[in-house]
């Protein structure tokens, strides 16, 4: 056992010594890397972002629900019972009388109001929900609307249905677009390898005269490929944060633009891990694809 992790730390030891032998090309190719993954990371992230803002442009999704013009104080109390139970998301009521008032607070509709009998307005609940996807929401107006005394529930889903739509749309075409960067980053790898492989001809020849294993001639390469990947993978997590730094202050001033506040929400240590170990496995498929195949010339 002990010899097993001897040869893994040497060979560790010689991809750290490679890669630092080289600092220009280990730099260019660290960047072309983190490019790769920094576009598909980045639109996770802002599609991450829309998801959470969901609801309406405040960031919550609003139900209002409208009394029958008949409905007495105990029908509204037993509707704020219902409520209560339901835990669907926080709710304020608007009494008929407090409708009227802002109705006529608009001077283009204070002579109308004035001109009218009564109160012809009902009492309301505007709810705003926790949930935004739309088949649920639909199911709780349903059901919300078979309250009595309930005589109208309105819900402007369409436009949430629109963002679900997109939502899926562009999650497709991130993963094409993770794909294809994800096969580039492996292409950059195996032509990384397959030159230090060549350049190194003779040493492997001399290595498997003297009875070296293919296990230990690949291993420093699979290493290398791997601790290429994932410090391109880190890489493009501090480009993702730079991103989402120039990105703070203008989506700052569009949320306040409809009275809100909203900041972006920028990668957790978990998705950064994921990102570099996402780019130290396709590092080592692309080595150990070009070492597989540049090995055999030497068959």
């Amino acid at each position: 056992m002990k010899a097993w992790f001897a040869q893994h730390r040497a060979a560790m030891g010689s991809a750290l010594r490679r890669l630092w032998a080289t600092p220009l090309n280990t730099l260019l190719s660290l960047l072309v890397i983190a490019i790769a993954l920094t576009l598909p990371a980045f639109g996770y992230v802002l599609l991450d972002n829309l998801r959470d803002m969901g609801g309406d442009p405040s960031g919550t999704q609003q139900m209002s629900l409208f009394m029958e013009v008949d409905a007495s104080r105990k029908d509204v109390g037993e509707i704020e019972s219902r409520l209560r139970q339901a835990a669907s998301g926080k709710w304020r009521f608007v009494s008929k009388e407090e409708a009227l008032k802002r109705l006529k607070s608009s001077e283009d509709m204070a002579e109308i109001v004035d001109s009218l009998p009564r109160n012809p307005l009902p009492d309301a609940f505007v709810v705003e929900l926790t949930r935004t996807d739309p088949e649920a929401l639909e199911v709780l107006r349903k059901e919300i609307a078979g309250w009595p005394k309930v005589a109208h529930v309105q819900l402007d889903s369409a436009w949430i249905k629109r963002l679900d739509a997109f939502l899926k749309l562009a999650r497709l075409a991130l993963w094409m677009l993770a794909g294809i960067f994800g096969a580039g980053l492996v292409a950059v790898t195996f032509n990384t390898i397959r030159l230090q492989v060549m350049a190194q001809a003779a040493e492997i020849e001399l290595a498997r005269i003297i009875g070296a294993t293919d296990a230990f001639i690949r291993r420093p390469f699979y290493y290398f490929g791997a601790l290429q990947g994932g410090l391109g993978g880190l890489v493009a997590a501090g480009l993702v944060f730079g991103g989402m730094a120039l990105l703070a202050a203008p989506v700052a001033d569009l949320a306040a633009l409809y009275g809100t506040q909203y900041a972006l929400r920028a990668p957790g240590a978990g998705e950064v891990i994921a990102l570099a170990g996402m780019g130290a496995l396709l590092g080592w498929l692309g080595a150990q694809l070009s070492v597989s195949l540049s090995l055999r010339k030497f068959d």
